[in-house]
């Protein structure tokens, strides 16, 4: 079994399940929107979705009418979660975020909207959803719950660290975590995982403190500019094409000789 303990929108799990790498899939959000969606496609209302995507007329008025309807059960909260991350400037659900104003070449709000494309993906999910288990809960709990089984495996994406919170309380509503617990509870796990970070130094301290592997991989921002993230796991022998990084020397030399006066050497 895959287990993404922030699964915001799923892609590891699902592609695991779609070209059949795992048996099950464990998705865990605590963000009450993005729970909204998995709990409506689990319980088999991603029809009902594709098909108020693929009938709703998308204007900014539409729009607002419909996201600002409070009395919603979980399928109608599921596709308010879809409009405004359809319809907000980088696809972002935190508080604050607003609509786009510009868009691809001009478009607007209606640039990021495919609702041809958007309703065939909802589709396709009925023909895994039963294979997905959703859990509404605090991800660093269920990795210590599933750490002692060897037949699992996570994929875990946290949000930004403390040297970038204000970027992860622009993009995430559960932005603050506890980081070195989370590297602390991954050193325990049984199986195996893979975890991505924003390339920090307080991130490489942590990971070498911890006796983890790290590399440096590419990957491109909503604004199409290339910058370089963290990957980190136990043993990541397989992704020798990419360089292996360290934590900075001074910080991790000062870490060290803090370790050694703790144990009296």
């Amino acid at each position: 079994m895959l287990i993404e303990p922030f699964a915001g929108g799923g892609i590891i799990s699902l592609t695991a399940l779609f070209e059949r790498l795992v048996s099950h899939a464990l998705m865990v959000e605590i963000d009450e929107e993005i729970a909204a969606v998995w709990q409506s496609v689990i319980t088999g209302h991603s029809e009902w979705i594709a098909k108020k995507i693929l009938s709703f007329n998308l204007t900014k008025e539409a729009v607002i009418k419909e996201i600002s309807k409070s009395k919603v059960d979980d399928k109608e909260k599921a596709f308010q979660t879809i409009l405004k991350n359809r319809t907000f400037h980088g696809g972002i659900l935190a508080e604050g975020s607003g609509f786009l104003k510009y868009g691809e070449n001009g478009k607007g709000i209606q640039s990021r909207w495919y609702p041809a494309t958007l309703a065939k993906r909802f589709r396709n999910l009925t023909f895994i959803s039963d294979k997905i288990i959703f859990r509404k809960e605090d991800g660093l709990e269920v990795i210590k719950e599933y750490s002692r089984r060897k037949n699992v495996v996570f994929f875990i994406d946290p949000p930004y660290t403390a040297g970038k919170k204000k970027a992860g309380k622009r993009l995430y509503s559960h932005y603050s975590i506890d980081h070195e617990r989370l590297f602390t509870l991954c050193e325990s796990v049984n199986g195996d995982f893979l975890m991505t970070y924003d390339d920090a130094d307080e991130v490489k301290v942590m990971a070498r403190r911890h006796g983890f592997q790290m590399r440096l991989i590419p990957m491109t921002n909503t604004h199409h500019a290339t910058m370089e993230e963290l990957v980190i796991g136990k043993d990541l022998s397989w992704m020798d094409c990419y360089p292996a990084v360290h934590e900075p020397i001074v910080e991790y030399q000062a870490t060290s000789k803090n370790r050694l006066k703790e144990k009296n050497i």
